[in-house]
């Protein structure tokens, strides 16, 4: 009989040999875990750990991103920073700036009996009209009342407004047939997020970031050819092959259509190839923004904007679309009033799927 106490036995089976692995083991598990704890560590001393870890609030990843954008060489980072999301105040003033953000964010929602389309503000004006290069609107806002050659009249700030409902928003299609009336409420809000967004910033100065920045001339004229093999490589898979964007199980828009009659119409800047490509050589594909060639952005701007969409409101009456382009599209660089495919490019859709009253004295540009 043996005089040891039974936890002095080693298991059957287990010798001493393998006591000496588990102690290894043991010693080898802590010590990885020390390894985890300072490579986390290191991660959240360089911003590289994901916010859910972190707890970083959503401001803080926007300007993170913002900062990454830049590729590094400290250009975007010396741009105006909008004012962070938590620090709106929590008054009546707060109130409107809250509601003119979701006004923008889904516009067919909350602006619902002004839009005729399947767009948001925020489909053009990128992060919540806060990213540089997409027409932020910290930058806009300082810069109005402005002269603005494409009416050819001092617009302020609300005409402007009412110009982007008109064009992109597409808004003779939508159940008032046209945009808000000065002085609405709509309005209002709109500018108390924008004038609460550009806090800071000069007065009459346009601000570094502004527009959709600038894009250098493509060594080649844009071509549709080439910008369709862009286009199915880089953009179909969130805008769809048709172009037509694509939704939710809910039917809400999750990437908005660039052509046909759910997209913005004739009369909108977008449609021009020059500002589009701008726009997507900074901005596009949504996760990886100057990914494109200058050629690709041109070419893909092309193809983009060489499809149907909505009329231009202005033509309106007996107005052809010759007469327009002649008014209005001849110095635009886009398809208007221009063949394609054998189809020509202005006439806009049938009323029932598009803008079937057109504004009235329509003078607000957009």
């Amino acid at each position: 009989m043996s005089n040891k106490h039974p936890s002095d036995i080693p298991p059957r089976g287990e010798t001493k040999s393998s006591r000496g692995q588990t102690v290894l083991r043991a010693i080898l598990a802590v010590g990885g875990g020390l390894v985890l704890v300072v490579l986390g560590s290191l991660l959240v001393d360089f911003g590289l750990a994901p916010s859910w870890l972190t707890g970083a609030t959503r401001d803080q990843s926007e300007a993170e991103t913002a900062a990454a954008q830049s590729g590094g060489d400290g250009k975007q980072a010396a741009l105006f920073q909008p004012p962070a999301e938590s620090t709106i105040p929590d008054d009546d003033f707060g109130k409107s700036v809250r509601r003119g953000m979701a006004i923008f964010n889904d516009t067919g929602t909350n602006a619902h009996d002004f839009v005729g389309n399947d767009l948001s503000c925020s489909n053009c004006h990128l992060d919540a009209g806060r990213q540089a290069y997409s027409a932020p609107m910290w930058a806009a806002y300082p810069v109005y009342p402005k002269y603005r050659g494409k009416n050819k009249m001092v617009n302020t700030m609300e005409d402007r407004i009412k110009g982007c409902f008109t064009y992109s928003m597409n808004a003779q299609g939508s159940p008032s047939g046209g945009p808000p009336p000065y002085g609405s409420d709509v309005y209002r809000d709109l500018q108390a997020y924008f004038f609460w967004m550009s806090k800071g910033l000069p007065t009459g100065e346009k601000p570094e970031g502004a527009g959709f920045g600038k894009i250098d001339k493509p060594a080649q004229d844009p071509s549709r050819q080439r910008g369709e093999e862009v286009f199915a490589e880089n953009c179909a898979v969130c805008h769809g092959a048709d172009g037509q964007g694509q939704k939710d199980i809910n039917g809400k828009v999750v990437f908005p259509p660039l052509w046909g009659p759910h997209s913005f119409n004739w009369g909108a800047g977008m449609h021009k190839v020059d500002a589009a490509a701008a726009f997507i050589k900074h901005n596009m594909p949504l996760s990886e923004p100057n990914k494109l060639s200058v050629q690709e952005a041109w070419d893909v701007a092309a193809f983009v904007d060489s499809h149907p969409r909505p009329n231009d409101p202005r033509q309106i009456g007996n107005v052809t679309v010759k007469d327009a382009f002649d008014k209005w599209h001849h110095k635009h660089q886009g398809y208007y009033g221009k063949e394609v495919d054998g189809e020509l490019m202005g006439p806009g859709y049938p009323s029932g799927d598009q803008a079937s009253v057109p504004a009235q004295n329509e003078n607000s540009g957009g």
